[in-house]
């Protein structure tokens, strides 16, 4: 079965992708925020993530409280722990170090999508693509993870950069929204691909040795790959 998807839909004031929104610890662009504040059906914070929420909403905060925090509480602020808890925002505790935040505040997203009988598309995270190489490969194995813990599609949005797993099988992604670059990588993780085959890049893939051999990006045209 073909899964189709535009990855960028949810960055559209007039998109239809319905969504919930989870902030990491991480800069993220202003102008994504907002929109994809206005249009989650639930939303978000990993630890300090709380931070970034704050300070960025600052003049009108009260107007932008999250749904729930959850993590160690090693990154919060206190003052922002004390204002969101004033406010009423749920604060949820997880001392599994085991666990990277992220990871931990998914696992309490997919609970609450079904406790709530959501019906959405997709998870959208901001921030986890910045800062540490360690953060950002952080970010890719909660992507695996995802696998285990939502049957969502999960992507991580950071300023020009865009993740997301793709499971075995095929798979049509739009590109056609304005809102790309010029360029997109396919990178193999944890092991070799046994075949990837590509239509829609201008050197399209026909093996699964081109894949497997490189971390590269390819030039994709503007309809579909």
């Amino acid at each position: 079965m073909e899964r189709a998807f535009t990855p960028l839909d949810c960055l559209l004031p007039a998109g239809n992708l319905k969504f919930c929104l989870l902030i990491l610890n991480q800069p993220f662009n202003k102008g994504h925020f907002h929109c994809l504040w206005s249009k989650a059906a639930l939303r978000a914070c990993a630890d300090g993530g709380a931070n970034r929420l704050y300070h960025i909403t600052e003049g009108s905060r009260d107007s932008f409280l999250p749904d729930y925090i959850s993590g160690d509480f090693d990154s919060i602020q206190p003052e922002v722990k004390e204002y969101y808890k004033v406010k009423g925002c749920e604060l949820i505790e997880t001392m599994d170090q085991d666990l990277t935040d992220f990871t931990k505040c998914l696992q309490i997203l997919q609970k609450k999508i079904e406790k709530k009988g959501l019906q959405i598309d997709v998870i959208v995270t901001l921030g986890g693509l910045g800062g540490r190489f360690d953060q950002t490969m952080a970010s890719v194995e909660t992507l695996f993870r995802a696998t285990n813990i939502t049957p969502f599609p999960v992507i991580v949005i950071q300023e020009c950069s865009l993740i997301f797993l793709l499971q075995p099988g095929k798979h049509k992604l739009h590109v056609d929204t304005g809102l790309e670059g010029a360029w997109c990588g396919l990178i193999p993780i944890g092991n070799s691909c046994e075949s990837v085959t590509t239509t829609g890049l201008r050197w399209n893939l026909t093996s699964a040795g081109e894949v497997a051999r490189m971390n590269a990006g390819w030039h994709f045209l503007p309809k579909a790959i």
